[in-house]
Protein backbone atom coordinates (compact mmCIF):
# COMPACT_ATOMS: atom_id res chain seq x y z
CA UNK A 1 0.00 0.00 0.00
CA UNK A 2 1.10 3.24 -0.95
CA UNK A 3 1.72 5.70 2.28
CA UNK A 4 0.48 8.88 1.16
CA UNK A 5 -2.85 7.39 0.20
CA UNK A 6 -5.84 7.86 2.50
CA UNK A 7 -8.04 4.93 2.40
CA UNK A 8 -11.78 6.62 2.76
CA UNK A 9 -14.15 5.34 5.48
CA UNK A 10 -17.44 3.60 5.43
CA UNK A 11 -19.13 6.85 6.13
CA UNK A 12 -17.14 8.55 3.43
CA UNK A 13 -18.46 5.93 1.21
CA UNK A 14 -21.66 5.79 1.86
CA UNK A 15 -22.33 9.82 2.39
CA UNK A 16 -20.13 9.93 -1.34
CA UNK A 17 -23.12 7.23 -2.59
CA UNK A 18 -26.08 9.26 -1.50
CA UNK A 19 -24.85 12.09 -3.03
CA UNK A 20 -24.31 10.45 -6.34
CA UNK A 21 -27.61 8.86 -6.20
CA UNK A 22 -29.73 12.29 -4.56
CA UNK A 23 -33.00 11.83 -7.03
CA UNK A 24 -33.45 8.05 -5.49
CA UNK A 25 -32.88 9.39 -1.61
CA UNK A 26 -36.54 9.68 0.03
CA UNK A 27 -36.64 9.66 4.17
CA UNK A 28 -33.65 10.50 5.70
CA UNK A 29 -34.62 10.78 9.21
CA UNK A 30 -32.15 7.78 10.09
CA UNK A 31 -29.12 9.80 9.24
CA UNK A 32 -26.94 12.03 11.76
CA UNK A 33 -27.32 15.97 10.72
CA UNK A 34 -23.67 16.46 10.31
CA UNK A 35 -23.80 13.88 6.91
CA UNK A 36 -26.82 15.69 5.89
CA UNK A 37 -24.98 19.08 6.30
CA UNK A 38 -23.01 17.30 3.39
CA UNK A 39 -25.53 15.68 1.35
CA UNK A 40 -28.84 18.22 1.15
CA UNK A 41 -26.86 21.24 -0.46
CA UNK A 42 -25.87 19.09 -3.37
CA UNK A 43 -29.92 18.86 -3.66
CA UNK A 44 -31.94 20.92 -6.35
CA UNK A 45 -35.42 22.02 -5.76
CA UNK A 46 -37.41 19.13 -6.67
CA UNK A 47 -34.86 16.83 -5.07
CA UNK A 48 -34.57 18.67 -1.99
CA UNK A 49 -38.46 18.96 -1.53
CA UNK A 50 -38.92 15.42 -1.92
CA UNK A 51 -36.64 15.05 1.00
CA UNK A 52 -38.27 16.62 3.48
CA UNK A 53 -41.95 15.27 2.31
CA UNK A 54 -40.69 11.81 2.55
CA UNK A 55 -38.84 12.58 5.77
CA UNK A 56 -41.75 11.55 8.71
CA UNK A 57 -40.83 12.46 12.26
CA UNK A 58 -38.19 14.81 11.86
CA UNK A 59 -37.94 18.47 11.42
CA UNK A 60 -34.99 18.74 8.59
CA UNK A 61 -35.05 23.03 8.82
CA UNK A 62 -32.21 23.18 10.76
CA UNK A 63 -30.10 22.11 7.61
CA UNK A 64 -32.86 23.08 4.59
CA UNK A 65 -33.54 26.45 6.14
CA UNK A 66 -30.21 27.81 4.66
CA UNK A 67 -30.83 26.05 1.29
CA UNK A 68 -34.04 27.60 0.84
CA UNK A 69 -33.45 30.86 1.68
CA UNK A 70 -30.52 30.51 -0.91
CA UNK A 71 -33.26 29.55 -3.54
CA UNK A 72 -35.11 32.63 -2.96
CA UNK A 73 -32.47 35.12 -2.97
CA UNK A 74 -31.41 33.24 -6.78
CA UNK A 75 -35.12 32.87 -7.76
CA UNK A 76 -36.57 36.42 -6.66
CA UNK A 77 -33.53 38.05 -6.26
CA UNK A 78 -31.59 39.36 -2.71
CA UNK A 79 -34.16 42.61 -3.02
CA UNK A 80 -36.75 40.74 -2.34
CA UNK A 81 -35.05 38.45 0.28
CA UNK A 82 -34.43 41.33 2.14
CA UNK A 83 -37.82 43.06 1.99
CA UNK A 84 -39.23 39.57 3.31
CA UNK A 85 -36.71 39.72 6.33
CA UNK A 86 -37.61 43.31 7.07
CA UNK A 87 -41.14 42.53 6.57
CA UNK A 88 -40.61 39.45 9.69
CA UNK A 89 -38.39 41.89 11.75
CA UNK A 90 -41.33 44.77 11.61
CA UNK A 91 -44.25 42.11 12.32
CA UNK A 92 -41.97 40.38 14.98
CA UNK A 93 -42.47 37.08 13.33
CA UNK A 94 -40.32 34.58 11.94
CA UNK A 95 -41.13 31.99 8.91
CA UNK A 96 -39.35 29.23 7.42
CA UNK A 97 -37.93 30.19 4.09
CA UNK A 98 -39.48 27.02 2.05
CA UNK A 99 -43.08 28.52 3.37
CA UNK A 100 -41.48 32.21 2.23
CA UNK A 101 -40.25 30.99 -0.98
CA UNK A 102 -43.60 28.75 -1.72
CA UNK A 103 -46.11 31.54 -1.38
CA UNK A 104 -43.85 33.65 -3.45
CA UNK A 105 -43.86 31.69 -6.20
CA UNK A 106 -47.79 31.80 -5.76
CA UNK A 107 -48.01 35.22 -5.79
CA UNK A 108 -45.85 35.41 -8.73
CA UNK A 109 -48.33 32.88 -10.53
CA UNK A 110 -51.33 35.08 -9.88
CA UNK A 111 -49.42 37.75 -11.11
CA UNK A 112 -48.71 35.83 -14.53
CA UNK A 113 -52.14 35.07 -14.68
CA UNK A 114 -53.92 38.30 -13.90
CA UNK A 115 -51.52 40.14 -16.66
CA UNK A 116 -52.68 37.44 -18.77
CA UNK A 117 -56.10 37.53 -18.65
CA UNK A 118 -56.55 41.48 -19.06
CA UNK A 119 -54.33 41.42 -21.86
CA UNK A 120 -56.42 38.86 -23.44
CA UNK A 121 -59.62 41.19 -22.60
CA UNK A 122 -57.80 44.32 -24.23
CA UNK A 123 -56.93 42.00 -26.94
CA UNK A 124 -60.71 40.55 -27.33
CA UNK A 125 -62.25 44.65 -26.72
CA UNK A 126 -59.86 45.96 -29.70
CA UNK A 127 -60.94 43.00 -32.08
CA UNK A 128 -64.62 43.68 -31.08
CA UNK A 129 -63.89 47.46 -31.65
CA UNK A 130 -62.80 47.14 -34.73
CA UNK A 131 -65.99 44.14 -35.63
CA UNK A 132 -68.76 47.01 -34.60
CA UNK A 133 -69.97 49.23 -37.64
CA UNK A 134 -70.15 53.01 -36.56
CA UNK A 135 -74.16 54.06 -36.67
CA UNK A 136 -74.56 57.22 -38.90
CA UNK A 137 -77.60 59.19 -39.21
CA UNK A 138 -76.65 60.24 -43.33
CA UNK A 139 -75.09 58.13 -45.71
CA UNK A 140 -71.62 58.87 -46.24
CA UNK A 141 -70.85 60.19 -49.75
CA UNK A 142 -69.86 57.65 -52.38
CA UNK A 143 -66.14 57.43 -53.83
CA UNK A 144 -65.28 56.47 -56.91
CA UNK A 145 -61.15 55.25 -56.94
CA UNK A 146 -59.95 55.91 -60.58
CA UNK A 147 -58.53 53.11 -62.11
CA UNK A 148 -62.00 50.81 -61.20
CA UNK A 149 -65.23 50.48 -62.70
CA UNK A 150 -67.93 51.21 -59.90
CA UNK A 151 -68.62 48.71 -57.60
CA UNK A 152 -65.15 46.71 -58.18
CA UNK A 153 -62.38 47.64 -55.61
CA UNK A 154 -58.60 46.59 -55.86
CA UNK A 155 -59.22 43.50 -54.48
CA UNK A 156 -62.18 42.25 -56.84
CA UNK A 157 -59.88 43.76 -60.00
CA UNK A 158 -58.55 40.78 -61.05
CA UNK A 159 -61.66 38.84 -61.27
CA UNK A 160 -63.14 41.42 -63.24
CA UNK A 161 -60.27 41.61 -65.65
CA UNK A 162 -60.52 37.68 -66.17
CA UNK A 163 -64.08 38.14 -66.73
CA UNK A 164 -63.88 40.71 -69.37
CA UNK A 165 -60.80 38.84 -71.03
CA UNK A 166 -63.29 35.78 -71.43
CA UNK A 167 -66.15 38.10 -72.56
CA UNK A 168 -63.48 39.30 -75.22
CA UNK A 169 -61.73 35.75 -76.15
CA UNK A 170 -65.71 34.54 -76.76
CA UNK A 171 -66.77 37.06 -78.53
CA UNK A 172 -64.17 37.22 -81.30
CA UNK A 173 -64.61 33.14 -80.94
CA UNK A 174 -68.19 34.51 -82.38
CA UNK A 175 -66.89 36.74 -84.42
CA UNK A 176 -64.98 34.06 -86.62
CA UNK A 177 -67.60 31.59 -86.96
CA UNK A 178 -70.18 33.98 -88.30
CA UNK A 179 -67.61 36.41 -90.24
CA UNK A 180 -68.21 34.63 -93.23
CA UNK A 181 -71.54 34.06 -93.08
CA UNK A 182 -72.39 37.79 -92.86
CA UNK A 183 -70.42 38.72 -95.99
CA UNK A 184 -71.89 35.57 -97.84
CA UNK A 185 -75.09 37.53 -96.81
CA UNK A 186 -73.93 41.01 -97.95
CA UNK A 187 -73.04 39.46 -101.43
CA UNK A 188 -76.52 37.97 -102.04
CA UNK A 189 -78.06 41.23 -100.80
CA UNK A 190 -76.08 43.04 -103.56
CA UNK A 191 -76.82 40.82 -106.06
CA UNK A 192 -80.16 41.06 -105.40
CA UNK A 193 -80.71 44.55 -105.50
CA UNK A 194 -78.57 44.89 -108.95
CA UNK A 195 -81.34 42.36 -110.29
CA UNK A 196 -84.48 43.86 -109.34
CA UNK A 197 -84.20 47.74 -111.24
CA UNK A 198 -83.05 45.29 -114.28
CA UNK A 199 -86.68 43.83 -113.70
CA UNK A 200 -88.51 46.76 -113.34
CA UNK A 201 -86.93 48.84 -116.22
CA UNK A 202 -88.02 45.84 -118.38
CA UNK A 203 -91.57 45.74 -117.02
CA UNK A 204 -92.15 49.86 -117.00
CA UNK A 205 -90.57 50.23 -120.33
CA UNK A 206 -93.54 48.92 -122.58
CA UNK A 207 -93.78 49.09 -126.07
CA UNK A 208 -91.09 52.37 -126.00
CA UNK A 209 -88.43 50.11 -125.46
CA UNK A 210 -87.64 48.78 -128.62
CA UNK A 211 -87.42 52.18 -130.01
CA UNK A 212 -84.68 53.09 -127.09
CA UNK A 213 -83.22 49.86 -127.82
CA UNK A 214 -82.51 51.21 -131.99
CA UNK A 215 -85.40 48.77 -133.62
CA UNK A 216 -88.32 51.77 -135.46
CA UNK A 217 -91.60 50.72 -133.60
CA UNK A 218 -94.55 50.31 -136.42
CA UNK A 219 -96.68 53.09 -136.64
CA UNK A 220 -100.10 53.26 -137.63
CA UNK A 221 -100.40 55.83 -140.34
CA UNK A 222 -103.38 56.88 -142.12
CA UNK A 223 -101.24 56.73 -145.44
CA UNK A 224 -103.53 53.70 -146.87
CA UNK A 225 -106.62 55.13 -146.03
CA UNK A 226 -105.70 58.80 -147.94
CA UNK A 227 -104.36 56.91 -150.73
CA UNK A 228 -108.18 54.54 -150.91
CA UNK A 229 -110.11 57.93 -150.34
CA UNK A 230 -107.47 59.31 -153.37
CA UNK A 231 -108.13 56.63 -156.01
CA UNK A 232 -112.13 56.68 -155.11
CA UNK A 233 -112.27 60.41 -156.02
CA UNK A 234 -110.73 60.11 -159.40
CA UNK A 235 -112.33 56.78 -160.51
CA UNK A 236 -115.60 58.71 -159.68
Amino acid sequence: MESGRKVPSLVELCRDTAIANLRFLGDVGDVELHLLRDILPRCNIKELTHIENSTEGRDLSPVTDDLWKRFYERHFGEKNANAAINRMKQKKVAFKWRLLYEEKEKELDEAIKRAAMKIGAEIRARRGGKRQIPSCSEDPPSKKKRGHPEGIGPGSVKSFLMKVAKMEDRNSHEVKIHAPMGRNALQANSLSHQSIPKQNSILQSGPDSSSRNGKPAAKKTKEPMMCLEAMGKTCW
